[in-house]
């Protein structure tokens, strides 16, 4: 299998595609910096870089990248600073998203390809009955008016669940929804919800970097996990440990 990944030079892209490689899959990586890859990627045959800017890729350049491509994955996220909270592209995740989907629609492949996307637990699924505290409700309302990468991370989820949706012949999609993003070397055990099951402001989990790509990994390679999970949001938490 190949597939194309967006978001690979970010702490968990980077996670992701080195469990891609491990279970001998082909990988397509699309860099501003290749320079900045691993020396492990630049040995390695079975992974390809690819030079650009997701911001400024035409639909035709994303054509030649997902060519014989049977799923691509999303890790792309604003950097942590000023310039990354507010700066543009402020849309940088839903703009990609929607030119990988309307790329993939348009080249109308036999077979459906796969998406997985990397979201977060502060995005409800509008498509179930998700409770959320009226507080909790207040202080997302205010989080999504003054920090934009919050309201672009739940449109990126939204044009899936409606654009896409759930009959798309072309497009299969998964939302991963971890809580509290953690470092971690191994991979550890880990718990999947259809919802979450705690606040992600008031009481909210942690999730190992590496456990995100290890699941993501999985939903692409194993087609039962797949099943199971395609055209929802599962949510991701570290198993914890009771002593």
């Amino acid at each position: 299998m190949t597939i194309l990944v967006m978001g690979a030079s970010g702490s968990t892209g980077r996670l992701l595609v080195e469990q891609l490689l491990d279970m001998g899959q082909q990988v397509k990586v699309i860099m501003r910096t290749p320079e900045k890859a691993p020396d492990s990627w630049k040995n390695n045959k079975n992974i390809s870089i690819i030079k650009a800017s997701i911001s400024e890729v035409s639909e035709d350049e994303m054509a030649d990248y997902i060519e014989g491509c049977q799923a691509v994955a999303s890790c792309l996220g604003h950097n942590l600073n000023l310039k990354g909270i507010y700066g543009k592209p402020r849309k940088l995740v839903t703009n990609a998203v929607r030119l990988l989907c309307n790329t993939i629609k348009n080249n109308h492949p036999q077979n459906s390809i796969k998406f997985v996307l990397m979201n977060t637990t502060g995005n409800r699924n509008r498509d179930l009955n998700e409770p959320i505290s009226f507080g909790e409700k207040l202080i997302m309302g205010i989080i999504r008016l003054l920090v934009p990468p919050h309201p672009d991370n739940e449109k990126a989820a939204d044009y899936l669940r409606e654009e896409i949706g759930q009959n798309n012949t072309s497009i299969e999609w998964v939302a991963v929804r971890p809580d509290t993003l953690i470092n971690n070397d191994e991979v550890s055990i880990y718990d999947l919800h259809v919802s979450p099951t705690r606040s992600a402001l008031f009481n909210p989990g942690k999730t190992s970097r590496i456990n995100v790509g290890h699941f993501m990994a999985k939903l692409i390679t194993d087609n039962d996990i797949w099943i199971k999970w395609k055209r929802q949001m599962p949510v991701i938490y570290n198993k914890e440990v009771t002593k």
